[in-house]
């Protein structure tokens, strides 16, 4: 299972949510989950002085475009924080969750 994520490094509600997302990968990474994370910054410097600060250890990816980034497009993402859980064929099984409620459905799919 994997969760895209999508923030930027100039998003308050992202930053305070990031803590809460290291959590959950550094509990369930072992046991399957997987986190993209798609920043939608145009800053390179401040991008990665985010991912270092906030301790983003997970793959992160961005074009530098802003909310022109393609990928962002593609998931129709209109505000940032969000996120997408996705199950091992790639669909879409929940959204725009976060802390507890993100958690309490991490550990509801890998029951399955």
């Amino acid at each position: 299972m994997t969760i895209v994520d999508f923030w930027a490094s100039w998003c308050g509600p992202c930053r305070i949510e990031n803590p809460n997302v290291v959590k959950i990968y550094n509990e369930f990474h072992s046991k399957g989950l997987n986190i993209i994370g798609v920043s939608l910054d145009q800053d390179a410097n401040k991008w990665k002085e985010a991912i270092a600060k906030d301790k983003l250890t997970w793959t992160q990816v961005s074009n530098l475009k802003g909310w022109q980034e393609p990928i962002a497009s593609q998931y129709k993402v209109e505000a940032i924080p969000a996120t997408f859980i996705l199950d091992a064929s790639g669909k879409v099984v929940a959204k725009d969750l976060k802390g507890a409620e993100l958690r309490a459905k991490i550990i509801e799919l890998l029951a399955k």
